[in-house]
């Protein structure tokens, strides 16, 4: 784990501590993390879903792909 000195919104550390109901910085601060990265998994989870809802519905024409070279 590294060590890194940060300047932090002390009013916005104090709601985000709120928040997830941390205890420490250092708590709060892996927290946050933890939160943006499941986050963002899960959005891109989705995102493949969608498409491949819409592949297996026909909504792509991969047939068609050999005209975009021309």
């Amino acid at each position: 784990m590294a060590k890194t000195l940060l300047d932090l919104d002390e009013d916005l550390l104090a709601e985000a501590t709120a928040a997830l109901g941390t205890s420490t910085k250092k708590d709060t601060v892996a927290a946050a993390l933890r939160q943006v990265v499941e986050s963002s998994r899960e959005r891109r989870r989705r995102a493949l879903t969608d498409l491949q809802e819409i592949a297996d519905e026909g909504g792509f024409h991969f047939d068609r792909l050999d005209e975009l070279d021309q």
